[in-house]
């Protein structure tokens, strides 16, 4: 068994799409563990994306995360983090396959260095990635 961060980002929320993904989250055999809504701080955004600082899309990046509530979830399951990068689809939404959440919802930003920044959601991107950012948002009792 593994966990993962996985974040629902402001433009999904302002487009309302915070159930759908869920449910397709829950449909997908992972479990969500807990979950909240929250505006992340700026300290909180500084942390998460620490690793990307200096680089052309952070500070862009660093503002849309904070331009707005998201939900913050932890994710439970075999393969937990190659499985929600799948189900996530390609950071570019023009790219990702249709039955992934990228795909299925389509992010509306599809340019910069980084890929997308608006593209919906965030999920860890190794197992000890994961433990930092579950760490970050939840604390260490849930990133076990």
């Amino acid at each position: 068994m593994q966990r993962t961060l996985f974040i629902i980002k402001p433009d999904a929320i302002r487009k309302k799409l915070s159930s759908s993904i869920l449910k397709d989250v829950r449909d997908s055999g992972l479990n969500i563990l807990t979950q909240k809504k929250i505006k992340l701080s700026q300290e909180d955004l500084e942390s998460l994306y620490a690793e990307h600082k200096g680089k052309p899309f952070y500070e862009k990046l660093v503002g849309y995360m904070g331009s707005g509530a998201v939900i913050c979830a932890v994710i439970e399951g075999v393969d937990a983090v190659d499985r929600m990068r799948d189900l996530m689809g390609d950071t570019y939404p023009s790219k990702a396959s249709p039955q992934s959440i990228r795909g299925k919802y389509r992010g509306e930003s599809d340019t910069g260095p980084s890929g997308a920044i608006e593209n919906l959601v965030h999920g860890s991107d190794s197992p000890e990635r994961a433990k930092v950012e579950i760490d970050l948002m939840f604390g260490k009792e849930w990133s076990v």
